[in-house]
């Protein structure tokens, strides 16, 4: 998920950048498989994943962004200043989702500087495994709800532009298709 809390220093050092994903493409609409358990490779994953997020700059990023068909997410909602509180999830499960719902103005990196409304319920609790392999449950609430909701449809292979009305939505993947056409344009 997209947030403009602008550049920041990295606190996890030196780590690879990815790739992020850019609509339209079709592997963000693929759905993802389990990872057996978070070993080196899946915590290495998760790390080069926050690194590119926080270099995007974003709040959320989901493996298939980064070309990686695997149940794996990052989030980390602190805002430019605060102390990073990065979350590291494999194997996103909602146990429970709130019956109220709230509208929140969404972006994504794979839909650079494209923001809609989308309407999500405002609480939700998960079921992980964290960086350590370890099970965990997550109650969420306000942006980090929003957050996480976003993120976890990515490994279904579901966008936020899937919640909109297909004009909107057309509107928007039309705009993302002249940009990558005019940037392979200038690459050439």
């Amino acid at each position: 998920m997209a947030l403009d809390r602008g550049p920041g220093p990295s606190y996890l050092g030196v780590m690879a950048l990815l790739q992020v994903i850019t609509a339209p493409d079709p592997r963000l609409k693929a759905k993802t498989r389990p990872v057996p358990k978070v070993d080196g490779r899946i915590r290495r994953l998760m790390d080069d994943m926050l690194e590119t997020m926080y270099a995007a700059p974003g709040i959320g990023l989901a493996a298939p962004q980064v070309g990686e068909a695997l149940r794996v997410l990052v989030v980390d909602i602190a805002r430019k200043g605060e102390k990073p509180q990065p979350l590291r999830i494999a194997n996103p499960e909602i146990v429970w989702a709130s019956a109220e719902q709230v509208p929140c103005e969404e972006g994504c990196l794979s839909f650079p500087d494209q923001f809609a409304e989308v309407t999500r319920p405002a609480e939700v609790k998960i079921r992980y495994l964290d960086h350590e392999n370890e099970f965990c449950e997550l109650h969420a609430t306000g942006l980090l709800a929003v957050c996480v909701q976003h993120e976890m449809d990515h490994l279904d292979g579901v966008l936020f532009v899937d919640y909109l009305s297909g004009l909107r939505r057309g509107i928007i993947l039309r705009k993302l298709a002249k940009a990558k056409k005019q940037k392979a344009a200038v690459s050439a």
